[in-house]
């Protein structure tokens, strides 16, 4: 308050009597009261306001958690990265001076230094698998087979057998002349054996012909019951024609069956019936089999003994 008056007495002489200069001491004074009574006054500039209707900065409730979650998801993945790190260093071999056990080219090539042991792998579409010019590839499988597979082509290598199956056929050549050494494209190619192979395992084979060299044997050995089937006959032409069969041998035909050259039958396991049978006892029909002049067999029901071939419709006229 002296300040005040001070301040208004001042005013009120330089009102009056014109403007009063002010000694260099005065003027400290005067500055010295005024910043004291400045930082006296804590409430100068104050305005009360309800804290609970200001703005609250930061993450509070579900996003504090939220956030919680994205810093620990972040921490699991830089372990996990850093775990694949240290599994890439190990297996590649990273060192100072590159990767030990392969080398990756520009043109692409992946050139493994080193034995590596791998499980599935999946080239790229047209890709190569091969070894050095002048060192072997050497593929092993730990007890299991080797398999290459493309698409619906397989090759398996095993212990005891290699098989090569396929949906839409197989073809064989020599890189270098390109020539063509086996193929499945049969109105193309003729089919032949491979040079060395001396069988063919398949299941169901549709061709004009099968035949053998000049100087082999033509042998088609089934566990089972083999079919030969033509939709416009089957003609089995050889110097010599064997069948051997555990069960039944059943030819049909709808016109004929012509047997041209001298045929042998073995007996001794045919079925026969008893001295003491009757021949109309049971539910068995027994018929003779007979043969024309030309070939053509038929067949002839037995109705009495020492019966002949000689009826009355029988297909080879009046000599048979």
């Amino acid at each position: 308050m002296a300040a005040a008056a001070a301040a208004t007495a001042a005013a009120e002489q330089q009102s009056s009597n014109g403007p009063v200069k002010k000694s260099m001491r005065e003027k400290a004074v005067e500055r010295r009261n005024v910043n004291k009574e400045h930082n006296s006054n804590f409430k100068a500039g104050y305005i009360p306001i309800d804290e609970d209707r200001l703005h609250k900065t930061g993450l509070r409730g579900r996003k504090g958690s939220l956030a919680i979650c994205v810093v620990i998801l972040l921490f699991i993945l830089a372990v996990i990265n850093l775990i694949i790190t240290l599994v890439i260093w190990a297996v590649i071999r990273i060192g100072p001076n590159g990767c030990d056990s392969m080398e990756f080219h520009e043109s692409g090539l992946l050139r493994f230094k080193q034995v590596s042991d791998m499980g599935v792998i999946h080239p790229l579409y047209k890709s190569t698998v091969g070894g050095r010019r002048n060192e072997n590839l050497v593929i092993t499988g730990n007890n299991q087979p080797i398999v290459f597979q493309q698409g619906t082509t397989k090759l398996s290598v095993e212990k005891n057998k290699t098989s090569i199956t396929s949906d839409i056929g197989m073809q064989f050549f020599d890189p270098r002349t390109q020539n063509i050494l086996f193929s499945t494209d049969y109105e193309t190619h003729e089919f032949h054996l491979p040079s060395g192979v001396k069988s063919l395992n398949v299941q169901k084979a549709s061709t004009e012909r099968i035949t053998s060299n000049a100087t082999s044997d033509l042998n088609i050995k089934v566990d089972g019951r083999a079919i030969v089937r033509g939709n416009e006959g089957v003609f089995i032409m050889g110097k010599t024609i064997e069948f051997h069969m555990g069960g039944n041998m059943e030819l049909k035909a709808e016109n004929s069956i012509i047997l041209n050259g001298t045929v042998m039958v073995s007996t001794t396991r045919l079925p026969s019936s008893s001295s003491g049978d009757q021949l109309g006892s049971g539910d068995w029909l027994r018929y003779k089999l007979c043969m024309c002049a030309d070939g053509t067999l038929f067949k002839v029901q037995v109705t009495s003994h020492n019966m002949g071939c000689q009826i009355s419709d029988n297909p080879c006229g009046s000599t048979h």
